[in-house]
């Protein structure tokens, strides 16, 4: 690191030294006011984040001045032979830029498609507040699926997941990897709806790439013995991931690659940063570490790497899928022509470094390949949460929807498994008939669960039946026509939960109604009757 930075110009230690005067009294401020955590462990990391931010804004830096040595190129090109005004030929005659006619590859040879178009490398739609210099940014590509999509589901699971203050450092970028702007701008407010806090402040943002930015599919070579609809699918998911890690290498310190039918185990976010500043601290030269085992998910990569990795990327995009492109960059790297597998797997290991347990599973049945079933799990992640039990006031249930096999309304109430029921109709019932009339203190059902997100119940009222009829006014709107008080709903998110007013008296029933046809099955994870002694 010395060495580095006594081999930059006057100018540009200064700018270092300045940047250190800002930073550093930052991080003996951190060091100082966490007694309780082991001190040299916390120096070495408030050192270990200190640095990966110098060299992400050395990054930033050789970026600026890529830009002005091809300005100054193209004002060199335009104004040659012209007569400029003094500072212009100044600057010009003083410059240090390279003016030359050699010039180096770009992404347009390896798209040229993309000189079709000057808008083909803009984000076609963008929802940004601008949020930057987060340590971890966390990219999710979705695509429309045929059967079930699970990206609100994966949004909500990492959200809660997350602490406050993880939150605070912390940016999602999703990448809607579709060209219908009208589906595109659905998903989006569909965010938004679930999501609002974190839409509106910038701890989530949305993109969707330009459609000139893809390539005529039709065109591409077929290989690896694939058929050409699995090569287009595999060839466009590597074009999706170079689109978003070149629109977030600027936003963090370090970027993660996950999916969009994912969960995360609690507190993922200190966890990989922890790690990742050990690494750095121990002068671990590591190119990716692996918080899941299945293919490109949980993937961590300093956001300085992202260029040459999205460079590989797009070079061999039409022909091997991403996780073993990333293999075979690895290799590339430490692996000799003459190295046999068993020392190149040793060598690969040292770039490319795992923890466990793994932090993520993938939770997706159907991929977004059409026809492709994916079952794989990571055993590394310990076994899924799929319902809660609770123990509820004694009732006799009862349940117009068919239950799938052992999944039976009974065994949910009793907190033993969950409800699994057939496709709900309109004016479906599921009954909860109290052994002895209670007051209900408050109540909560949750729909769905971590492998069938989408299984809610929609349009679902909660209703309840007193035991003294005199209670019931009758011509009160929010009374069904056999007698039933609506006292609440299931909301957007699959989940119904409130209190019911001791006006009522005690309750002899409470109910779930079906107002309108689904199309998808319907669980119950948990239900939650809490009695209130008191009344």
């Amino acid at each position: 690191m010395m060495t580095h930075i006594m081999s930059l110009t006057p100018s540009r230690r200064r700018w270092l030294v300045v940047l250190c005067m800002i930073l550093v009294p930052c991080v003996i401020l951190n060091f100082a006011s966490t007694p309780d955590v082991h001190e040299e462990t916390l120096l070495q990391h408030s050192i270990a984040e200190l640095q990966v931010k110098l060299e992400h804004l050395h990054s930033k830096y050789i970026n600026s001045q890529e830009e002005i040595q091809l300005l100054t190129y193209q004002l060199v090109q335009l104004t040659e032979g012209a007569h400029l005004l003094p500072d212009v030929q100044v600057f010009i005659n003083n410059s240090n830029y390279n003016v030359t006619n050699v010039k180096l590859p770009s992404v347009y040879n390896f798209l040229p498609h993309l000189l079709s178009d000057p808008n083909s490398l803009r984000p076609a739609f963008i929802h940004s507040k601008g949020r930057s210099g987060v340590s971890i940014v966390l990219g999710i590509p979705t695509v429309r699926r045929e059967v079930q999509s699970y990206l609100m589901a994966t949004l909500k699971n990492l959200l809660d997941r997350m602490s406050p203050q993880e939150t605070a450092d912390t940016l999602i970028v999703v990448f809607i990897a579709e060209t219908d702007i009208e589906y595109v701008m659905y998903v989006a407010k569909q965010i938004e709806v679930h999501f609002p806090d974190e839409f509106e402040s910038g701890v989530i943002e949305v993109i969707s790439p330009h459609p000139s930015y893809y390539p005529d599919f039709a065109k591409l070579r077929d290989t690896l013995g694939d058929n050409h609809q699995r090569v287009v699918w595999r060839s466009k998911q590597n074009l999706d991931f170079a689109f978003l890690m070149s629109y977030a290498q600027i936003k963090g310190t370090f970027y993660v690659q996950l999916e969009d039918d994912i969960l995360a185990k609690k507190n993922f976010i200190t966890t990989m940063k922890s790690f990742a500043l050990q690494k750095v601290s121990m002068k671990e030269n590591w190119v990716v570490l692996d918080f899941c085992q299945l293919g490109f998910i949980g993937k961590l990569f300093k956001c300085v790497d992202l260029p040459w990795l999205v460079q590989f990327f797009l070079m061999f995009y039409n022909d091997k899928p991403v996780d073993w492109l990333l293999d075979h960059l690895i290799s590339t790297k430490v692996c000799s022509l003459d190295m046999d597998n068993k020392r190149c797997k040793m060598a690969k290991a040292e770039l490319w470094l795992h923890y466990k347990p793994s932090l993520f599973q993938h939770v997706g049945t159907h991929s977004s390949l059409k026809g492709k079933v994916q079952k794989l799990k990571d055993k590394q992640f310990g076994k899924i949460t799929l319902y809660y039990g609770h123990q509820n006031p004694d009732a006799i249930v009862e349940s117009q929807i068919k239950p799938y096999k052992q999944f039976t309304l009974n065994k949910a109430y009793k907190g033993d498994s969950f409800f699994w029921g057939l496709l709900p109709q309109p004016g479906d019932h599921l009954r909860f008939k109290f052994v002895h009339p209670i007051f209900i203190k408050r109540y909560l059902f949750r729909s769905g669960n971590a492998e069938h997100p989408s299984d809610k119940f929609y349009n679902t009222t909660v209703e309840v039946l007193p035991q003294s009829i005199n209670s019931v006014d009758r011509n009160h709107n929010n009374v069904t026509e056999d007698g039933y008080i609506i006292v609440g709903k299931f909301d957007s998110l699959g989940i119904a939960r409130g209190t019911v007013d001791k006006k009522l008296g005690k309750i002899a029933v409470l109910r779930l109604t079906v107002h309108s046809e689904s199309d998808n099955w319907a669980i119950l994870s948990e239900i939650h009757v809490e009695e209130d002694f008191n009344s």
